[in-house]
């Protein structure tokens, strides 16, 4: 069939004009559960429900766009990281991320399945303590943390304090001194191991901001000072080699490199260090290509690494810690939008313009994320349109989906859904154009509730003193 033919744009299979091959599903109605939430399916009548409610209720009682997060599939995934590393015969410790996403109702979650908590920032200190995570199950993060913010860490009695500069370590071992008390601290090092990730979320090469070089001996200088400071206590060494990782060969190198240095510290000091934290950044399914690994794989990779290495320096086998923030909440959302207009380009593709956009959902924009997207009020037998699907904001940058396949009979008014937005988007969320933020609704059981209300112009124009 030719172009010609299609008016809507390029449909079933074409080449698309960036000179990029995408072939449609099989089934667009079809909900793959690889990038869906574990309670999502599609009802009798074809309208998609998760947790037992259909979208068509949530968007009759809620309004759109709204972030959906399935309560079940979060709790799920919690568990299944804490028994993963709780099943490796190593001491171990699951600290969820909390800048992928934070509520007081996910500190609940994760403190009722025996999850740890790692934020960064003064106001995620204060979500976590605000939904009851007992501090010494949190670590604080940060390249640039002020006094002020140290302050209110040291004195909630945060468990670890993982420091990233030579100026912290001063800062920190004064506050603790004056507050009459010893801080554990973990030391970031940069390992120097490029993740094989964007690159604005590789984060252990060299040239970058976070972390002691390892290469050239800042990380060496900096277990000097912090073993000199009294009101300091060194409990081990952190590493964070990036985001949205499919395997662990990376983990590997960053692991070998970091027992290496508690070799060093063990033969120089005589101080065998208990802990080592590998950071996050395991990558979830974003769309049907992306495969992602299960937690007890993980688990497993990651502790026998850390045994071989260990062994290998005979050293004692220290307790691990993991950071998995976006492989738990990532795949346990997705946001759900009204379709307000539908503008056929032809030849090129079809431009679907959602009540939501950038300011919801930046990172496509940002790190030209793919996302999956499906018809969610209705299912179709209409074949396959070509779409971008695009927000209400003033930028032509504004993409929320680059290349999908839609319904050609998709009409204004019809809720679309796009899966595994959990993680980073609601987080990330802005005020562009004086946008309100979307509502987060928690569902499970049949019932549904809101943790983070929508945004009024009210609580904007609150902000504005003039």
């Amino acid at each position: 069939m030719s172009r010609s033919a299609h008016p809507a744009g390029p449909r079933h299979g074409d080449v698309l004009p960036e000179g990029h091959y995408l072939a449609p599903p099989s089934d667009l109605n079809a909900l793959d559960p690889k990038v869906w939430s574990r309670t999502v399916a599609r009802d009798a009548s074809g309208v998609a429900t998760v947790g037992g409610i259909t979208v068509t209720a949530l968007a009759a009682e809620f309004g759109t766009p709204a972030y959906v997060v399935d309560e079940a599939d979060f709790r799920a995934r919690a568990r299944a990281w804490h028994r993963a590393f709780g099943a490796e015969g190593v001491a171990a410790d699951v600290y969820y991320a909390g800048k992928a996403f934070l509520s007081k109702a996910v500190v609940r979650w994760l403190q009722e399945e025996g999850l740890s908590l790692d934020v960064c920032s003064p106001g995620e200190l204060a979500v976590a303590l605000a939904g009851g995570m007992p501090p010494e199950r949190i670590a604080l993060h940060g390249n640039n943390k002020s006094v002020a913010e140290l302050e209110q860490a040291v004195k909630a009695g945060v468990g670890h304090i993982v420091v990233d500069s030579t100026a912290e370590i001063g800062r920190l071992a004064e506050i603790a001194e004056r507050q009459g008390v010893r801080q554990p601290v973990l030391i970031r090092v940069t390992v120097g191991v490029e993740a094989h990730t964007h690159e604005f979320i590789a984060t252990a090469h060299e040239d970058q901001k976070f972390g002691f070089s390892l290469a050239q001996g800042s990380a060496a200088r900096a277990v000097r000072d912090v073993l000199a400071r009294p009101g300091l206590e060194l409990r081990g060494l952190h590493s964070h080699i990036g985001s949205q990782i499919f395997d662990t060969a990376a983990f590997e190198v960053a692991a070998h490199r970091v027992v290496a240095l508690l070799a060093e510290i063990r033969d120089e000091y005589g101080v065998e260090l208990p802990e080592i934290d590998l950071g996050g950044g395991l990558g979830i399914a974003y769309t049907s290509e992306d495969d992602p690994r299960e937690p007890a794989e993980i688990a497993t990779a990651l502790a026998e690494i850390v045994r071989r290495e260990c062994a290998a320096k005979r050293l004692a086998t220290p307790r691990l810690s993991v950071e998995p923030g976006r492989a738990i909440v990532g795949p346990t959302a997705f946001t759900l939008y009204q379709v307000g207009t539908v503008k056929p380009l032809p030849g090129l593709r079809t431009y679907v313009s959602v009540d939501g956009g950038m300011s919801d959902n930046i990172r496509t924009a940002l790190y030209d994320a793919d996302y999956s997207v499906a018809l969610v009020s209705r299912t179709s037998e209409a074949e396959p349109m070509l779409v971008r699907v695009v927000g209400k904001h003033c930028e032509s940058g504004d993409i929320v989906v680059r290349d999908a396949f839609l319904p050609a009979d998709l009409t204004p008014g019809d809720l679309i859904a796009v899966p595994a937005t959990g993680a980073y988007c609601r987080s990330m969320a802005s005020n562009y154009n004086h946008a309100l933020r979307p509502p987060v609704l928690a569902v499970a059981q049949g019932t549904a509730r809101v943790i983070v209300r929508r945004e009024t112009e009210e609580d904007l124009l609150r902000l504005d003193i003039g």
